[in-house]
């Protein structure tokens, strides 16, 4: 049995909205992404292996969309969560075994600018001679942002949530583009829930900031 015919039934349509059809695809991948970022937000563990499932349904259905560049951008974002995983737990450093959040430096905020402008540009020419995508600069954009936001969230750096929302203001209009009209309204829930995470990372962070200044007084 062929590794096509094993996922035909996730491509099979389960209901229609504005005379589209939506797949099992699409719909597994608006529960298992919705439900990862609440737990993103909430600093809960389980948000890696739900996160990695959910990268696993949008390589299917953005390779059926034609999203070349976030199809390819699943796959990186698995590497990344098991990078992310791994840092929660064990890179708190000396004494500790949970990683705090922490803003992200003039440094940190260098290169990941310049990565995302190289980036975008060059993904940009890469869709646009290589690939039949009808919306290249803004796969590649989406593409981009979306990796510097994985990096700041793997090291909990507070402005990755700031990220998100750019990158969920791109994809929103573009998944709606594509047709994809269900996965376009779970991004306008994310931009609620990355809203909510901001939100509750930076309590977090001015909470633990007043925990260092009593301990050094």
């Amino acid at each position: 049995m062929s590794l096509a015919t094993l996922l035909e039934p996730l491509q099979r349509p389960l209901f229609t909205i504005l005379d589209t059809p939506v797949s099992w695809t699409e719909v597994l991948g608006f529960g298992s992404g919705a439900l990862c970022v609440w737990l993103v937000a909430r600093q809960h563990l389980a948000n890696w292996p739900i996160g990695i499932a959910n990268n696993l349904f949008f390589v299917l259905l953005f390779t059926q969309a034609g999203l070349y560049a976030d199809a390819g951008l699943q796959i990186v974002f698995i590497t990344l969560a098991v990078y992310g995983w791994w840092t929660w737990t064990h890179g708190g450093g000396p004494g500790s075994d949970v990683l705090p959040v922490r803003r992200t430096t003039r440094t940190e905020w260098t290169w990941l600018l310049t990565a995302g402008v190289v980036g975008t540009l060059a993904l940009t020419l890469l869709l646009d001679r290589a690939t039949d995508s009808t919306v290249p600069f803004w796969d590649a954009l989406t593409t981009a942002l979306s990796l510097m936001a994985t990096y700041g969230q793997c090291r909990k750096r507070l402005e990755s949530w700031w990220l998100w929302i750019a990158a969920d203001v791109v994809y929103v209009p573009l998944y709606a583009y594509k047709e994809l009209y269900l996965t376009s309204l779970l991004y306008v829930g994310f931009m609620t829930l990355c809203v909510l995470g901001l939100r509750g990372w930076t309590k977090d962070l001015t909470v633990r900031r007043a925990l260092q200044v009593e301990a050094a007084a």
